[in-house]
């Protein structure tokens, strides 16, 4: 296996290729979304609930190689580079097969599976399509999570930012072509963004492990994937079994929730797609500072510089806020004109904009969550990480957001509150658990050594 220079775990070294990436996948989003507009709100409304069945199956197989990938971080922190090698390969094959099995299921079954996401009888047959042609290919998302996963906890974090540069380009010119028959290709509407996502996902999937060989040495062979080691799978399945958990517990939560925004009315539904959109652009480079924080955190644990460990997760929240902040501030001010990108739906306008009022409070309490929670997973402490959020989201993220959002009356701002409510309990419980020093005391005691504890 191939070292990695020790410069590479800086933290905006690690975070500037993951934001280029996020960010590039965001436009992406919002292409797909600008270009769907355009054959309809109906579409829109498909497309938004499809995705969010689609990234609450894509945290099934993305779990097990998040923990696959904070093992391997930590051992390339130890210089324990074979052993690195051996989880990544694990962490590919086992999201690998899972994903496989899910696309099955969703190319099968699409039909039923739009049943059960409340989708309106007028919109089950566009839903079917985009569920089995876009579904059909998640196995090629797995591949694709699970190669850039253990490629980027080497601290090479450019090569699957390259990556999706490519592909994001590919997509965005297939989209054109496919959508409105452009140059003589057929024009197949919504269809034609799931051949797109087809085409893009296979041709990332490929660059990508031509990557993970190259950062893993020659020496892997497709042989190699099936090679398996219990020894490791245990250790993998050790930390990921409750990230799997919390990752499927809260996007289940958000399906639970876009289902209840469906029945509040159709307009709520479009709204609320076209301002997770806006969103996730102001969320995109605090997110990548937390996963560069839970790289470099990693890094440091596994070679026990503990003290370095514990400052350093306080001070990516501290950078994270003040880039969730300002960017949350530019895009409320920019609101009006951001949203009729979008639509020119004045109900529609009108629910975007008071959303984005109330987000001033969500994305830093978004930020805090997830920079701290990742701490916590970048040591091994992912079972307090899982509970504190299942409680959390099942009752205040799913149960209030149904009380205060449906029964009272009081919907998509009901639902946004309640969202605010359950990021910000998560996040001071996770920031009181990370300020105790359980973990890393422990890792101190087995070196010898009391330094956090004149931190804390």
């Amino acid at each position: 296996m191939q070292k990695t220079n020790g410069n590479s775990f800086g933290l905006w070294m690690l975070a500037w290729p993951i934001f280029l990436e996020i960010f590039l996948q965001t436009l992406l989003g919002t292409v797909d979304t600008l270009m769907v507009s355009r054959i309809s709100d109906d579409a829109v409304a498909v497309v938004g609930i499809s995705s969010q069945l689609f990234g609450a199956l894509i945290t099934l197989f993305t779990s097990f190689a998040g923990g696959a990938g904070i093992l391997i971080a930590q051992r390339m922190g130890s210089g324990r580079l074979e052993d690195a090698g051996r989880f990544a390969l694990m962490g590919v094959t086992f999201s690998g097969a899972l994903s496989i099995l899910l696309s099955l299921a969703l190319f099968l079954f699409a039909g039923p599976i739009g049943g059960m996401l409340g989708i309106a009888d007028s919109l089950r047959p566009m839903a079917s399509v985009y569920i089995s042609y876009v579904g059909g290919g998640m196995f090629l998302v797995g591949l694709s999570i699970s190669f850039g996963t253990a490629i980027r906890n080497t601290g090479y974090t450019r090569g699957p930012m390259y990556t999706g540069v490519a592909i994001n380009v590919l997509h965005i010119a297939l989209n054109y072509l496919f959508i409105f028959g452009a140059l003589g290709f057929p024009k197949l509407g919504l269809e034609g963004i799931a051949w797109s996502n087809l085409i893009s996902r296979l041709i990332g999937a490929a660059l990508l492990y031509v990557m993970f060989r190259q950062c893993f040495g020659d020496r892997v062979r497709l042989r190699e994937f099936f090679a398996l080691k219990l020894a490791y799978v245990k250790e993998i399945i050790k930390i990921a079994w409750p990230i799997g958990i919390q990752a499927s517990s809260w996007t289940f939560s958000q399906l639970l929730v876009y289902s209840f925004i469906s029945w509040i009315g159709t307009e709520a539904l479009a709204a609320r797609t076209y301002l997770n959109t806006l969103e996730s652009y102001c969320f995109t480079l605090g997110y990548a500072v937390a996963m560069a924080g839970q790289i470099r955190t990693a890094h440091l644990f596994g070679g026990g510089r503990i003290v370095e460990a514990y400052r350093g997760a306080y001070r990516t929240l501290y950078i994270g806020w003040i880039i969730v902040i300002s960017n949350m501030l530019l895009m409320w001010g920019l609101g009006r004109p951001l949203i009729g990108l979008f639509t020119h739906n004045p109900d529609i306008q009108a629910l975007c904009l008071s959303m984005l009022a109330i987000n001033l409070l969500l994305q830093p309490a978004k930020m805090l969550n997830m920079a701290m929670s990742n701490a916590l997973n970048a040591i091994g402490d992912t079972r307090f990480t899982m509970c504190t959020a299942l409680v959390s989201m099942s009752v205040i993220g799913v149960g209030c957001a149904y009380a205060f959002g449906v029964e009272a009356g009081l919907g998509l701002a009901g639902i946004y509150w309640c969202m605010l409510a359950d990021e910000t309990v998560r996040g001071m419980l996770v920031l009181s658990r990370w300020r105790s020093g359980k973990i890393l005391r422990a890792r101190e005691r087995r070196a010898g050594t009391a330094a956090i504890a004149e931190q804390a």
